[in-house]
């Protein structure tokens, strides 16, 4: 159903708008078939517009048969559309404020997701293919309500009240303010997490360069042996066996790091 409901947004948007689908018609060519046939049988005679009515008539059946394909397909999804309207968040269900976080929570997620560290199953100590579309939609749910309750108080409550009733209507403002900054706190630590992702990343491949070269450390090792005297050349023998360990231990704990960091994100579920 999600992936009906992707391939045609504008009836998404018709649904939300209480639209019904108009099929399609070619009502153009009820005037120009007419005039072309005439035009066949001045030039050929009545044989050659006899044949180009046939072929015209092909045509025109197979135009109504992909026309009408068209129609049905565009009828059952916006059916769909219809019947799980509570199941998709239009850009114009938010005001500006919920889009842009909106934004910044699905940019966090397609980091996430395209890491080499996701995609290498580093960090599955949650499953993020299930995990992270759920936190955004949860996200993206409560936003389009809250986008609904913003509309709604700025029509009810005016913006020149008597000083002496703004604190009647405080508590409500408050409330608005409190749910904001409550999922602008639950953005930010999905952002944490994709921040952490980003560094594991980073130490990711410079840990399989490394591993590249580690597999050569016998190599250097005789180079050096070879070349430097053995008071020059022992430090130096001992150096890249400490480094490929130091840049083992940067790697697993950035991968610390970011499982941490999911962690808290999932043991704290959006309320």
């Amino acid at each position: 159903m999600s992936a009906q409901l992707r391939a045609g947004p504008h009836l998404m948007r018709m649904a939300r708008a209480g639209q019904q689908h108009e099929p399609t018609r070619h009502t153009g060519l009820l005037f120009v078939l007419p005039g072309f046939l005439l035009l066949v049988w001045m030039v050929t005679g009545t044989a050659g517009m006899i044949v180009a009515m046939a072929a015209m008539s092909l045509i025109s059946l197979l135009r109504w048969m992909a026309t009408d394909e068209t129609n049905r397909t565009a009828r059952r999804r916006l059916k769909l559309a219809y019947d799980h309207a509570d199941r998709y968040v239009l850009p114009e269900d938010l005001d500006y404020p919920c889009q842009v976080l909106l934004r910044r929570a699905q940019d966090a997620a397609d980091t996430i997701m395209a890491s080499e560290v996701h995609r290498a199953g580093l960090i599955d100590s949650i499953d993020n293919r299930v995990s992270l579309p759920e936190e955004v939609w949860q996200i993206a749910r409560r936003l389009a309500k809250l986008s609904r309750m913003h509309e709604e108080h700025r029509r009810i409550v005016p913006s020149d009240l008597p000083r002496n009733l703004r604190a009647a209507f405080a508590p409500y403002t408050g409330a608005l303010d409190q749910a904001w900054t409550s999922l602008s706190q639950r953005v930010r630590s999905l952002e944490e997490y994709a921040l952490q992702v980003l560094r594991a990343d980073d130490v990711y491949q410079a840990h399989r360069r490394l591993e590249m070269l580690a597999a050569r450390t016998p190599d250097y090792q005789r180079l050096l042996a070879e070349n430097v005297r053995d008071d020059l050349a022992l430090p130096h023998i001992q150096q890249l066996a400490d480094q490929a360990r130091h840049v083992r231990v940067l790697f697993e704990e950035s991968i610390q790091e970011a499982r941490r960091a999911a962690g808290h994100l999932i043991r704290t579920p959006l309320s």
